[in-house]
């Protein structure tokens, strides 16, 4: 993952039934704020696991594509996350554990 960057990202819960887009500059802290929720959609629906992000060089352009993906059909919303993650595994294993050797 590139440093200093801004993300958007698609959370969504087991069943793939809920796809939750958002925007931020750092990623692991606001995925790990979305699976330690008590509240809100993210706790209600169980949408925990990350499936798909994006990197940005500027919060303009990360806000301008989170709008976009927003008010696109969820048909495209899943076609991003199956051309990135064709399993919809959850990524926080990805992005929350630094690479081996980078030490």
């Amino acid at each position: 993952m590139p440093r200093h960057a801004w993300y958007v990202y698609i959370l969504s819960n087991r069943r793939r039934t809920v796809l939750y887009t958002g925007v931020t500059g750092d990623l692991v802290r606001r995925v790990w704020q979305h699976r330690q929720a008590h509240s809100g959609i993210t706790s209600r629906y169980h949408v925990t696991r990350l499936v798909w992000y994006e990197a940005h060089g500027a919060p303009g352009r990360a806000i301008r594509r989170e709008k976009q993906i927003k008010k696109g059909p969820r048909r495209r919303k899943v076609a991003l996350v199956e051309g990135m993650n064709a399993r919809w595994v959850d990524l926080w294993e990805e992005i929350a554990t630094p690479l081996r050797g980078s030490q």
